[in-house]
């Protein structure tokens, strides 16, 4: 007991008094982007088609109907705050998590408290899921049934394509609207808000930006307005008042500011969007595309060694023998980027770029090997013609493994007449490859039809 008084005694972190409310910490303030956050319809900005006076979600909202939905859209769109003006409905509770903190655990409390508003109050819950595409299946299937009776309605938001991101199950039990971009002048009024507002904004610190910083602004947020709105709090807490009190910011040292990489494609789809449109630059022979998404892609962050690969299927699928150098070209490149690695390494991708993107194109070799793999499906494990088995002991020989086996190499054309195909496949199905007439293509199938004498087209028949 002397040890519990001498603590008691003992002067504390507030001297000899106890602590009072007024003694607490204070709350740091919440980001530029969180006090901006349009606390009503009227102050949103953009997603007109979904918030205009007889848009969808403002009508459901209006109506005060409660219905399952997914918003699907880009970062700094408005998901998060649409979802909030949505889950306002009178009469009905409301609940909300991220996917990136919570749990199974978590998930399992939510359906327990909206289980008992309905048994007890008769009353919905609406459940607002941020990142809902982190739910792996399982803590999405825990939903499916309170959804499907109606007890809970669930509002989620989404970068990824719900398509891929979401179970089947639950998301036909959910509308999706899609949300686009923000358009660079309803940022721009955005940020002029922000500027103005005093409570909310940086309007106590008198600044203006002129046109040349709105433009770097606009370019770096690209679209993104929690990115504008954190970039420019950034700008003016950095830039000092001048004589008058006002600060402006010069266009260099916003620049210097918003110096830093692009985004990297962070979701499926936004990755291989991003791949295919550069893929398909290269196959439409556009070097000034190919180069932009090359570097869209590397400037965001994405695994050069994950490019290398790409352009090495590039080369083979869409130029083939067209420019056979076209695979040598991405192998070497791939092999420059894992010896020496960025940032050099962009150089030997962007080289690899841009010759498979001049050269001349041709899918022939990809269409033959699915013609070869279609008719080896087809006609199933048929077996290897005897005369060109491998015949290493004698036993085999006997068994006339090898027999009428003739090595082209001992011939004056080193060619002979013979067919390598299974017995079994009819001769109209044996002609696979598929000569072309692109680049280099047609000097090489020209060549093989000379040394040949047109055998394997059926030019002399079978």
């Amino acid at each position: 007991m002397s040890g519990n008084r001498r603590d008691e005694e003992r002067p504390g972190l507030f001297g000899d008094r106890r602590p009072t409310e007024s003694d607490a910490p204070e709350a740091p303030p919440a980001p530029l982007a969180d006090r901006m956050r349009p606390r009503s319809w009227d102050e949103i900005l953009g997603q007109r088609h979904l918030t205009g006076p007889d848009a969808p979600l403002r009508q459901l909202h209006d109506r005060g109907i409660p219905t399952s939905l997914i918003l699907w859209g880009p970062p700094g769109s408005g998901k998060t705050t649409l979802a909030l003006l949505l889950c306002d409905v009178p009469g009905v509770d409301r609940e909300s998590f991220s996917a990136v903190l919570s749990g199974v655990k978590q998930v399992r409390e939510v359906v327990a408290r909206a289980r008992q508003r309905w048994s007890r109050e008769g009353r919905r819950t609406i459940l607002f899921v941020d990142e809902i595409h982190r739910f792996n299946r399982a803590q999405q299937d825990a939903f499916l049934p309170h959804v499907e009776s109606g007890r809970i309605v669930l509002v989620g938001a989404t970068t990824e394509n719900p398509s891929f991101s979401v179970i089947p199950a639950l998301l036909s039990r959910c509308a999706v609207y899609p949300l686009s971009p923000l358009e660079d002048a309803d940022l721009r009024a955005l940020g002029e808000r922000a500027l103005a507002d005093e409570r909310r904004g940086l309007g106590d610190r008198a600044t203006e930006v002129d046109e040349e910083g709105w433009s770097l602004l606009l370019a770096h947020a690209g679209r993104d307005a929690r990115r504008l709105l954190s970039t420019l709090e950034a700008v003016v807490d950095s830039t000092p008042p001048d004589a008058g009190g006002v600060r402006r910011p010069r266009a260099a040292w916003i620049a210097e500011v918003c110096e830093r990489p692009l985004p990297p494609a962070v979701g499926r789809e936004e990755h291989y969007d991003l791949i295919s449109a550069m893929i398909k630059s290269l196959r439409g022979s556009d070097p000034h595309a190919s180069l932009y998404w090359l570097a869209r892609l590397l400037e965001g962050g994405e695994d050069p060694l994950f490019l290398a690969r790409r352009l090495i299927i590039f080369a083979s699928e869409d130029v083939g023998l067209a420019d056979p150098a076209g695979l040598h070209h991405a192998t070497a490149a791939a092999s420059a980027v894992a010896t020496v690695g960025l940032p050099e390494g962009r150089l030997a991708l962007a080289q690899a770029t841009l010759y498979l993107a001049l050269c001349p194109k041709s899918n022939r070799v990809d269409r033959s090997y699915r013609r070869a793999a279609e008719l080896a499906r087809e006609s199933g494990p048929l077996g290897v013609p005897l005369r060109i088995r491998n015949a290493p002991t004698a036993l085999m020989r006997r068994l006339g493994y090898g027999d009428g086996y003739r090595s082209p190499h001992e011939e004056p054309d080193h060619w002979i007449p013979m067919s390598y195909l299974p017995d079994g496949i009819p001769s109209e199905a044996s002609r696979i490859a598929e000569p072309g007439v692109q680049g280099r293509e047609k000097e090489i199938w020209a060549g093989h039809r000379r040394r040949t004498r047109g055998f394997y087209e059926g030019e002399e028949g079978r």
